[in-house]
């Protein structure tokens, strides 16, 4: 038992997902866009707290986010914020 405490445990995220993840942020970042709102402020806010009002529902972009997990719009979030 001891020793599991000292090792580091591996996170994997299907492909798929990501792929779902990075759809899912590009329209939820253009719906908040065209209701004026600044994107980036809400969606952290969003991020941080898991309170879907954050999120506008226009576009469908509240139902949108809700699909996935926070950890994962944030692994796609890092992960192109990384590679690019």
């Amino acid at each position: 038992m001891k020793d599991m405490m000292n090792q580091t445990m591996k996170f994997n995220v299907e492909k798929e997902n990501v792929t779902e993840a990075r759809k899912i942020i590009i329209s939820v970042y253009n719906a908040l866009k065209e209701k004026g709102y600044n994107p980036i402020n809400q969606m952290v806010g969003y991020i941080l707290s898991g309170d879907p009002t954050y999120i506008t529902s226009h576009k469908n972009a509240r139902t949108l986010i809700r699909k996935l997990e926070r950890d994962e719009l944030l692994e796609e979030l890092l992960k192109n914020y990384l590679e690019n």
